[in-house]
This record gives structure tokens, C-alpha cells and sequence, in this order.
């Protein structure tokens, strides 16, 4: 450990969880958009601006009964492939990373990957949901191109943020200095 309480990795540890840490970050950051803003702020759904897309879906109104059965189904869906890139990221994780693993998860590496990952997944959803495809927006009314700008410079930030984060790390320790750092003082 650092003085400032941060993990080291051995060099190649750092770059070894570069993927790991950005599926995870994808996964995590779809989590966050659909528990927070589907479901316990219900300010959107999967399909819930379909009446105004850019490509032709059938409108889903989320203030029907069956509209939101048919947007609930969608925000499965999509919170299915969250699931799925959150046990990815972790699979790769644990498969590439084979010694060292407490100090990986304590390094400011990974966790600036997964910030990373979650700014690209606001990046990239909110690129071809929101502007692309046009089937939802972060809040719909009056000023949803705000939500919706707001969205992506909060994914950018994001982005930004992780690679601080992660270019901050602590410098790669010889392997014989972090079997010494392992030791009981």
C-alpha cells in the first residue's frame, strides 16, 4: 500500500485490467442509469420517446398499462446486458489477473477504468439512444436537450475523471517490494 492508502500493481497487473475494468464500468454505469432514472425516478424507459423517434418504433405509451409492460420489458432487457457485461468484466478480471488480486481491487488503476467504462457507456447510450435513435431521453419535456447534453457531459466527465484516476495510480512496485509490503509490520 501507498501512504495515501492505494494499492500498488506490478506493472503488468496495470495493464491487464484495462478491459476488465472498462466492461465492468459499462455494465456498472447501465445499472446506474436504469435503477436511477427507469425505475426510481421513472423520468424514462427503453421506449418511452418512441412517439418521437428517429427511426419508426412503434409508440409505447409509459402511462398505459401496456405501454409500461412493454417498456418494463425492454428495461430487462437492458438491464440483462448490464448483467452480462458486469460478470464479463468480472470473468476477465479474474482470469487475467492471476496473483495480487486484493491489490487490484484496492489500485486506482482499475477504478479508473471503471469510471472510464461508465463514461463511455454515457457516451455511447446517450449518443445512439438519445440523439441517433431518438427512442428515449433523460427527461422528456421542455428542456430534455439539456437532460440529454447534460447526460453526455456528465459521461465525459466521467471519462475524464477515470483517466486522472487512473494516471494518478502509484508508480509499479518490483515484485520483491510487494512481497515486503505484504508482510505484518
Amino acid at each position: 500500500m501507498t501512504s495515501a492508502g492505494t494499492a500498488r500493481l506490478p506493472g503488468p497487473a496495470r495493464q491487464t485490467v484495462r478491459l476488465p475494468g472498462i466492461v465492468l464500468g459499462v455494465g456498472l454505469g447501465g445499472f446506474v442509469d436504469g435503477i436511477l432514472l427507469h425505475q426510481l425516478l421513472q423520468w424514462h424507459h427503453m421506449l418511452s420517446s418512441t412517439d418521437h423517434d428517429h427511426i419508426g418504433v412503434k409508440y409505447y405509451d409509459p402511462h398505459t398499462v401496456s405501454g409500461l409492460e412493454m417498456n418494463t420489458a425492454w428495461d430487462g432487457i437492458f438491464h440483462t446486458v448490464c448483467w452480462v457485461a458486469v460478470i464479463a468484466g468480472l470473468g476477465i478480471l479474474y482470469a487475467r489477473v492471476t496473483e495480487h488480486r486484493r491489490a487490484v481491487w484496492a489500485s486506482r488503476v482499475l477504478w479508473g477504468w471503471i469510471l472510464a467504462g461508465w463514461g463511455l457507456f454515457n457516451l455511447v447510450e446517450g449518443l445512439v439512444d438519445h440523439q441517433i435513435l431518438g427512442i428515449h431521453h433523460v427527461h422528456g419535456g421542455p428542456y430534455q436537450g439539456w437532460w440529454d447534453a447534460g447526460f453526455l457531459a456528465f459521461g465525459a466527465l466521467l471519462l475524464g475523471v477515470g483517466h486522472l484516476v487512473r494516471r494518478g495510480a502509484a508508480a509499479p512496485v518490483p515484485a520483491v517490494a510487494a512481497r515486503e509490503d505484504a508482510r505484518p509490520v
